[in-house]
């Protein structure tokens, strides 16, 4: 192991946990880690920390219930961003594709940018209202 922290994951506030989860699970083909997945007995879910994992099992996204958020009002900074996610895509074909579904899972856009031919992106809200960045990956670092 590393003599460094690593990154486990990041984590978002909602204030209602499991709607944002399933939006970035739906968003990003996530899945629950074992234990967080939504119970199917009928019984109520009370979850206020949810963990998302890859397809290898790597922790990805964290979600958790706070009592309290002011939603970010990006571009502008009087209730500020504090962190938002970047998302690569190879090609402008697959930036519409996934921009539809974002909006199809209740993302909005806030931003239009696919006419810079060098970096074309979207700016878009989760149903939460923190941004993220869906874009074309570039061959820069």
């Amino acid at each position: 192991m590393s003599d460094h922290p690593v990154v486990m994951h990041t984590v978002v506030d909602a204030l209602a946990c499991r709607p944002l989860a399933e939006f970035y699970r739906e968003l990003l083909g996530l899945r629950y880690r074992p234990g967080d997945e939504p119970p199917t007995d009928g019984s109520p879910d009370d979850a206020d920390w949810l963990v998302l994992l890859d397809d290898a099992g790597r922790r990805v996204l964290a979600v958790q219930d706070v009592p309290s958020i002011q939603r970010p009002d990006w571009p502008e900074h009087s209730v500020p961003a504090q962190l938002h996610l970047d998302l690569a895509v190879p090609d402008v074909a697959a930036l519409e594709r996934h921009r539809r579904r974002a909006e199809e899972l209740g993302a909005t856009l806030l931003l239009d940018r696919t006419y810079d031919a060098e970096e074309p992106l979207y700016v878009l809200a989760d149903p939460t209202g923190h941004p993220f960045c869906l874009l074309v990956a570039s061959s820069r670092a």
